[in-house]
């Protein structure tokens, strides 16, 4: 018997909000992606970005709402937070997506920049973030009586460590880790829950020997697109039954040796 292939619809009922979604880091690749999905969904989106990329024009001109913000410094994610709150009286989700990648120093006097940096950007902004805009995801959950969402964006690669990002992945985990916290702290009216992607998509300039090991890492083979990310955010805004939970998008490498 031949096998058909279904394509299901994406279903957007509990995300679509008059309240925006506030996405962290989205003038390129997943976040920009994750934006214009839910820009083109009727989905109002606010979004922050650290320096300005063809992206940003490209969701300001789809009706996005832009704020540029550093979150090396504790003022910038002050400063953001009080924009939000001066564009908008509710939120229907925080989708903490801004990230930064640096690799570990042998200066110790680097190393020790290397690591505030980390835990700057992906736990002390979200942290601070997730407290400030608490007032505005409950604002929506009682306008509408459905429960609101925090995500938090870590990273695969938390299973396991890394010998040359060790600063990185601590901050992840980090990160990772809030998601518990905030969970329990938040309920029942917000969810907080964590995608951990592995590869989603390659940069421009990969070259074929890198991206043949990359593929291997993985039991499926595939860079799957950032499309698999925006189907993940939608289950976790959709799923009134799931808070603390870390998602794995990592194509089943937790199954290699």
């Amino acid at each position: 018997m031949a096998c058909l292939a279904m394509h299901m619809p994406m279903h957007l009922e509990a995300m679509n909000s008059n309240s925006p979604v506030l996405i962290t880091g989205a003038a390129q690749r997943s976040g920009l992606h994750l934006a214009k999905h839910l820009l083109a969904a009727g989905q109002p989106v606010i979004f922050s970005y650290r320096s300005h990329k063809a992206g940003v024009d490209e969701l300001i001109a789809l009706g996005a709402q832009g704020i540029q913000a550093d979150f090396a410094t504790d003022e910038e994610i002050l400063a953001l937070i009080t924009s939000v709150k001066k564009q908008t009286p509710s939120l229907r989700a925080v989708i903490h997506n801004a990230s930064d990648w640096a690799a570990d120093e042998q200066d110790l006097s680097d190393a020790a920049t290397v690591f505030r940096q980390m835990f700057q950007v992906h736990q002390q902004a979200p942290f601070l973030i997730n407290l400030g805009l608490e007032s505005l995801l409950l604002a929506c959950a009682e306008k509408t009586g459905q429960m609101t969402d925090i995500i938090h964006l870590t990273d695969d690669v938390v299973r396991r460590g890394s010998k040359k990002h060790a600063a990185y992945v601590a901050s992840k985990a980090a990160l990772q880790n809030l998601t518990l916290s905030f969970a329990s702290r938040f309920a029942p009216k917000i969810k907080v829950n964590a995608i951990a992607p592995a590869l989603l998509a390659f940069n421009e300039g990969d070259d074929l020997a890198y991206q043949k090991k990359a593929l291997a890492k993985s039991p499926l083979g595939i860079a799957p697109g950032f499309n698999a990310l925006t189907q993940t955010v939608e289950f976790l805004l959709n799923q009134p039954y799931m808070t603390g939970a870390v998602l794995p998008l990592n194509g089943g490498r937790h199954l290699q040796a």
